[in-house]
């Protein structure tokens, strides 16, 4: 089996100790800007502050007066769904 040399050990061998030194902290800067997967600077969605969430639901004219009616009487759904 032959000895593995890791990137780093290479760059230290081939170049001086200045060049070595500039060409690694290159790479860790790439490797930073590119860096895959987690939270990243910047991403994600903004949050919102003040907003309140509006929820629209299809349902007919009658529907929609229950709904209204029972919610200014305070009805509770729990106890007439028992019948």
């Amino acid at each position: 089996m032959r000895n593995k040399i890791t990137t780093e050990e290479l760059i230290k061998q081939r170049f001086l100790k200045e060049e070595a030194d500039k060409i690694l902290d290159e790479a860790k800067q790439e490797i930073e800007e590119i860096k895959w997967g987690g939270a990243r600077k910047g991403a994600g969605r903004k949050p919102k502050t003040g907003n309140v969430l509006e929820f629209q639901i299809r349902v007919s004219k009658k529907e929609k007066e229950f709904i209204n009616y029972a919610r200014n009487h305070n009805i509770n759904y729990d106890d007439l769904m028992q019948g």
